[in-house]
């Protein structure tokens, strides 16, 4: 994945054009036989949705609830997208690519994560947009783009999704998640 600053939307927004690339190519892969690939790609998908997940709980909904009038539904809203995606990536992990079960998990994860980013792309973005300045969307997208380095790396459905708690949490399981990886190999293809 490329690395991108500035204000909170341009930073969310070009994560979500990069998930939406990765899933492309996992729907161009299907059925090639290229099961190596899918898993590390699948894998690839899971490590961003979780770090941008774990951000945005952190500092975006906090925000929209702080700035928006409905801040509150929307975050709520938007926090529910993130579970039921979590939950999937959780099974996702589980599965085998060669699974059957594989591709319907897969399928459910990028029907669900498409929905969340064009939902919060068309309500949650323009309404932050117009209630908070230009100074709080950039250092926003600074905290956004600090708390992607220390996030976990992998689904944690358990894990507080509001702060404080998310905040204090986060880090350590990151910390876990990357010792994690470096042992199993995961992400260095």
């Amino acid at each position: 994945m490329i690395k991108h600053g500035g204000d909170v939307i341009t930073v969310l927004t070009t994560d979500h054009r990069e998930v939406e690339e990765a899933f492309a190519e996992l729907e161009r892969l299907r059925g090639t036989g290229d099961d190596d690939r899918r898993r590390e790609l699948t894998e690839s998908v899971i490590t961003e949705l979780v770090r941008h997940s774990v951000a945005e709980e952190a500092y975006l909904y906090p925000a929209a609830r702080a700035f928006i009038p409905d801040g509150d539904r929307l975050a709520d809203r938007e926090i529910a997208g993130h579970a039921q995606a979590e939950r999937l990536m959780k099974e996702l992990e589980k599965a085998e690519v060669s699974d059957p079960a594989f591709e319907g998990l897969l399928d459910d994860l990028i029907t669900t994560v498409r929905e969340h980013m064009r939902d919060e792309e068309a309500n949650l973005f323009p309404e932050l947009v117009r209630y908070a300045d230009a100074e709080e969307l950039h250092s926003l997208g600074k905290k956004i783009t600090m708390m992607k380095k220390i996030a976990p790396t992998r689904p944690h459905p358990a894990a507080p999704d509001r702060p404080p708690a998310n905040k204090l949490l986060a880090p350590g399981a990151g910390l876990v998640d990357r010792i994690h990886d470096l042992l199993t190999g995961r992400g260095k293809a």
